[in-house]
């Protein structure tokens, strides 16, 4: 697997190494073995997906509050998304600032987002499937996000949303 830094400090996107035959190809998509070796937390204490049926669906900006924080692997095995982590660590030299990728089912791209950081999509075509790989298990009282479209952010979505929640579309005005 391939570790590439984002303008986040502790984000990645993680590259797979194809292994081509006349089959198609073989790839490790998940060793903590290799996170470990790159510093980054390699539990995972769920795994989840998001089935999202419309082009511009937006989900986000989550995360979890300490001692519930997590760190996240996510994955596009259908379709594709604009993916977003945000730096709300306070004490981070990237403090309020993101990093946005393109994942597909296409690139095999994944996005390792730390702790203390939200995350959100927005999907760029129907019927897009997002894989989550989670380092804790989700605790609802310690769930927090801050708002897709917050001023303090500047996210250039590809989109306005076409679906988006009512709690997502509604969080205030992030405050640091």
């Amino acid at each position: 697997m391939k570790f590439e830094p984002l303008a986040i400090d502790g984000a990645f996107s993680v590259d797979m190494e194809a292994h081509v035959d006349e089959r198609g190809f073989f790839a490790r998509s998940w060793s903590a073995e290799a996170f470990a070796a790159q510093g980054l937390e390699a539990a995972v204490a769920e795994s989840s997906i998001s089935f999202n049926r419309l082009a511009w669906t937006l989900r986000g900006l989550h995360y979890q509050l300490d001692p519930h924080a997590e760190t996240k692997l996510v994955r596009c095995t259908r379709g594709s998304a604009f993916d977003v982590v945000v730096d709300l660590r306070p004490s981070s030299r990237t403090f309020k600032r993101f990093a946005a990728v393109t994942i597909s089912a296409d690139n095999w791209r994944a996005v390792y987002v730390p702790e203390g950081c939200a995350h959100g999509f927005e999907t760029l075509e129907p019927n897009t499937e997002i894989l989550y790989q989670i380092s804790r298990a989700y605790a609802p009282d310690s769930a927090r996000g801050v708002r897709w479209n917050d001023p303090a952010f500047r996210i250039p979505w590809p989109a306005p949303p076409s679906c988006i929640s009512e709690r997502d579309r509604d969080y205030s005005d992030f405050m640091a």
